[in-house]
């Protein structure tokens, strides 16, 4: 089976963190495409502080890793966008998205290849899922 082209669904995944961003009052904006390390720029404009975000998704329901090679930013948002499977047989589910620090991902075991990140090998990764406010919490925002 050829390789499934999922560009589009990546910039989508892009567009829907920096919904979350502002959904959640954390003043965000996307970059110009392929800025090496992250995609979105959270911002701070009181206390003049910025977080880079780099959005990794994944296209499968049940995806269970995302490869990473560069770590210049200070957060990681994984998309999980549970778009169903290559031969339909899996169910299309909502998004989950799990706001991990960049040091939580540069510490977790990486395949030698792809540079790949499995999510069971970060502790407690569950709890990451939906922590917006670590976001607002790095720029100093008083409403995390």
């Amino acid at each position: 089976m050829p390789r499934l082209d999922t560009r589009l669904e990546a910039e989508g995944a892009e567009f829907l963190v920096l919904g979350q961003l502002l959904l959640h009052k954390i003043a965000s904006y996307k970059t110009y495409t392929n800025m090496p390390g992250y995609d979105l720029v959270a911002t701070n404009p009181e206390s003049n502080k910025s977080a880079m975000v780099q959005v990794k998704s994944r296209w499968r329901t049940g995806a269970g890793g995302f490869p990473i090679k560069n770590f210049g930013c200070d957060f990681v948002v994984v998309v999980l966008l549970n778009r169903g499977s290559k031969d339909g047989k899996k169910e299309v589910l909502p998004p989950r998205y799990y706001v991990f620090p960049v040091g939580v991902i540069q510490s977790a075991p990486r395949s030698k290849d792809w540079g790949k990140v499995n999510l069971k090998d970060i502790l407690n990764y569950e709890a990451y899922e939906e922590k917006w406010h670590l976001i607002s919490e790095f720029l100093g925002e008083s409403n995390a």
